[in-house]
């Protein structure tokens, strides 16, 4: 496995690589979440590049950029032994050197909930995702369910800018108890974990309501506040019923729908989802 700072660097190694890559852009403390990503890379890719980068431009002044966990050897060892074939892992000043200027915006589907919440931070995301893709040069690039705005916000970038790769999407790897993986977890202490699991619970409720045959938004959403409400240390930034593409919030579900949340537990700010398919 090649280990690769220096975009210089990576560019020259691409010359070898051998088609279709595969990119899975990662901050790094990795889990099983990204394990999943990259295994289904290496299913399906000739060459799995991995990507571990805590981008600072879609941290907020007052968020946990400086805290955000870091464990760099022991993700090189885990993706030596899920098979990857390169780890791009440059520093800030690589990615953006003195002088950087250049931001992508993705407008719309940007200006909804954790585009409200996290100002800026989708402007991050897809700046330095823009760039991933065309530093790798990749045939497709994977993220996970978790983070359903911001797939959302990559893909119709990827759409509207006419690049040449695919974006797939990998369906979110929980804990035994639901809790969706996240590197943030290890922040929760033991009775923030314990209560963690509100939001799984929120989620599974507007699933079975779904199945039962509601369609009704108000209710839906108001069963998931209700489960919510009931755990002490969870404040809720939203709980809503979305188009999964749009971010638009939905009145009524005659079409797939996303159940989305983010909620504060602690210290700590979780976000999950869940589809509800007709």
């Amino acid at each position: 496995m090649e280990v690769i700072r220096a975009i210089s660097e990576l560019k020259a190694s691409r010359a070898g690589w051998q088609r279709p890559v595969g990119l899975v852009p990662t901050m790094g403390y990795l889990h099983e979440g990204h394990t999943a990503l990259v295994r289904r890379a290496r299913a399906e890719a000739a060459t799995v590049v991995v990507t571990i980068f805590v981008n600072p431009t879609q941290f907020g002044p007052t968020e946990d950029f400086g805290r955000y966990p870091r464990a760099f050897e022991r993700d090189l060892a885990l993706l030596e032994s899920e098979g990857a074939d390169v780890v791009f892992a440059p520093a800030p000043s690589e990615m953006y050197p003195e002088g950087f200027s250049s931001w992508v915006d993705v407008e719309k589907v940007t200006s909804r909930f954790e585009g409200v919440v996290r100002p800026g931070h989708f402007r991050g995301v897809a700046t330095v995702c823009n760039k991933l893709f065309n530093i790798a040069d990749a045939d497709r690039a994977y993220f996970g369910q978790k983070d359903a705005q911001q797939g959302a916000v990559i893909r119709k970038m990827v759409s509207d800018l006419n690049m040449n790769l695919d974006i797939v999407v990998v369906p979110t790897v929980r804990e035994a108890d639901g809790l969706a993986m996240s590197s943030r977890n290890c922040y929760l202490n033991p009775r923030e974990r314990s209560a963690a699991v509100v939001l799984f619970s929120a989620l599974n409720a507007a699933r079975e309501l779904h199945r039962g045959g509601c369609r009704d938004a108000i209710r839906i959403t108001g069963r998931m506040r209700e489960i919510l409400s009931r755990e002490d240390l969870a404040q809720v930034d939203y709980a809503a019923l979305v188009d999964p593409d749009s971010f638009e919030e939905l009145q009524s579900l005659e079409r797939p729908a996303l159940a989305v949340v983010a909620v504060r537990i602690g210290s700590t700010r979780l976000i999950d989802n869940m589809s509800l398919q007709n």
